[in-house]
């Protein structure tokens, strides 16, 4: 198996403190060992040496969520999402994925994505080639949470501002799935050609952004003049354009892992809430943030998935919340399925067309 010394660095030097395991969502909801870091950098360590077979190690890859919660916790400073993604192109390479990622694949193959999903035709309905300013809606906002694309152009729309609709693939399942391979590059190229027409790209899916921001410059892949969702909303709060009114509801937010952990911000999604209502946390919130949903997972692991959602619940309930602002449509199509009687999942857009 291939590995950059990088990735057998943080395979070997573990100190044994053990926080990854009790802060992996996914560990946390299946009570397996094999679902902690520590755990699976000694699955990679034993094929490295040649005790066990690649093939073993396979579907335990998989169950990695990527989402950087035992990265912000390692007392060693090292970064396990490195190897996992290392490993997964390996598994990929040789031909030795599990069935369900193969399955994946092979729709991106025939379709284009790994859903097999089309484009809405009331998103379609919105595209604006000839607007310096568009929103981007990466795949799993346009594919799995279409209603909230459309309550962002709603909410843009209400700003005054000329913003068109841009629907496409950063190239992120891919990556999440094979790791840095020609077909995770050849998505993202392809996404940048289209989105370096415009001024100014809004992302809208933090995930999104946070490839653009690393993996696409790593790649030498044209990055264009783009801002998060947050901070273009807040952008258009504090400049009056967007006229939302103060209330009393409590809003507790659900941390995206991406923007808390990769790109630094825990700060905009509170101003939000804050310009409307009043910020109540819950438990494990900014950079030490649980993960609440993820949408390829999903697509293998539903049952997992749907217990990650149902101990967020648990964490917002244990603090009195009753109404989840999300930030990235992973996290709100698994907490809205899960939603419990009596509380209510909002996006971001939709608190504040709320309050308008």
């Amino acid at each position: 198996m291939n590995m950059t010394d990088k990735s057998k660095n943080i395979v070997d030097n573990c100190r044994f403190c053990w926080m990854c395991r009790h802060v992996c969502p996914i560990g946390n909801a299946t009570g397996l060992e094999r679902n902690t870091a520590r755990a699976r950098a000694f699955g990679v360590s034993l094929v490295a040496r040649g005790a066990t077979e690649l093939s073993e190690l396979s579907d335990n890859i998989y169950e990695c969520s990527l989402c950087g919660a035992c990265t912000n916790n390692c007392v060693t400073g090292f970064d396990p999402k490195v190897f996992v993604r290392e490993v997964k192109r390996e598994i990929v390479l040789e031909g030795l994925a599990p069935a369900y990622i193969t399955d994946l694949l092979m729709k991106h193959a025939e379709s284009g994505n790994i859903y097999g999903a089309e484009v809405p035709g009331e998103l379609g309905a919105l595209a604006c080639e000839s607007a310096d300013t568009v929103l981007f809606a990466g795949l799993d906002a346009w594919a799995k949470t279409p209603e909230c694309v459309l309550s962002a152009m709603k909410l843009l729309s209400s700003s005054g501002r000329k913003v068109g609709l841009v629907t496409g693939d950063s190239g992120f399942a891919l990556h999440f799935l094979t790791g840095e391979t020609d077909e995770s590059r050849e998505a993202a190229l392809a996404c940048s050609k289209t989105l370096m027409a415009y001024k100014t790209v809004v992302v809208y899916d933090p995930c999104d952004l946070a490839l653009m921001k690393h993996e696409w410059r790593e790649w030498g892949i044209g990055t264009p003049e783009c801002i998060s969702f947050n901070e273009y909303l807040l952008s258009l709060v504090r400049s009056g354009a967007l006229k939302v009114k103060k209330g009393n509801t409590e809003y507790m937010l659900q941390d995206s892992f991406a923007y808390a952990r990769e790109l630094d911000d825990c700060k905009s999604g509170r101003e939000l809430i804050d310009s409307v209502g009043t910020v109540r946390d819950m438990l494990l919130i900014g950079k030490e943030a649980n993960l609440a949903g993820h949408l390829v997972m999903a697509e293998y692991m539903p049952a997992v998935i749907e217990a990650v959602a149902k101990m967020r619940w648990r964490d917002a309930g244990n603090m009195g919340g009753e109404n989840i602002v999300t930030e990235c449509p992973q996290e709100y199509a698994a907490l809205k399925a899960t939603c419990p009687e009596g509380c209510r999942v909002l996006s971001v857009e939709e608190m504040l067309l709320e309050n308008m």
